[in-house]
């Protein structure tokens, strides 16, 4: 077979370093709108970037060739940067460590989608972090409390 063909769609998370509730109304679509841009100028393919005061979601399909790892830190490298250039904040910008990352079939899209498109609808209801955990009890990713985030408290 001499090409490779793909269908992979991920949903990764991450939050604010201290999960301090830092993402602001006012410039919060212009953040979730530059890491679209991160995603595709990294060769990747954007649906929607949504996030919560404290944490974003990404939705993207997924170019294997590139390392999930890598794409990730390269999305929150950016971005950070990208705030920080432009004092969005009193103080430096910057998220938290890790992230998690779930694929979905393509008949799931449409439910992904509105999910974090929805996403102030959804924190009426949960914390982030009864969402996160929420997302690892679903996927069954085993994983110790402990060591989720690093707390603002």
């Amino acid at each position: 077979m001499p090409n490779t063909y793909t269908q992979i769609y991920i949903q990764a998370i991450f939050a604010v370093k201290g999960r301090h509730n830092l993402i602001q109304d006012e410039w919060k679509e212009n953040l979730c709108s530059y890491i679209g841009g991160i995603i595709n100028n990294l060769g990747q393919k954007t649906i929607i970037v949504n996030g919560y005061r404290n944490h974003v979601h990404l939705f993207f399909e997924f170019k294997p060739a590139t390392n999930l790892s890598e794409l990730i830190k390269k999305i929150k490298s950016n971005s950070s940067r990208y705030m920080n250039e432009k004092r969005c904040l009193p103080s430096r910008f910057e998220w938290q460590e890790g992230y998690s990352a779930f694929s979905y079939s393509q008949s799931h899209i449409d439910n992904v989608y509105k999910y974090i498109q929805n996403q102030e609808e959804h924190h009426r209801k949960r914390t982030f972090k009864e969402e996160y955990i929420g997302f690892l009890k679903k996927y069954n990713v085993p994983y110790d409390e402990r060591y989720l985030f690093e707390w603002n408290e």
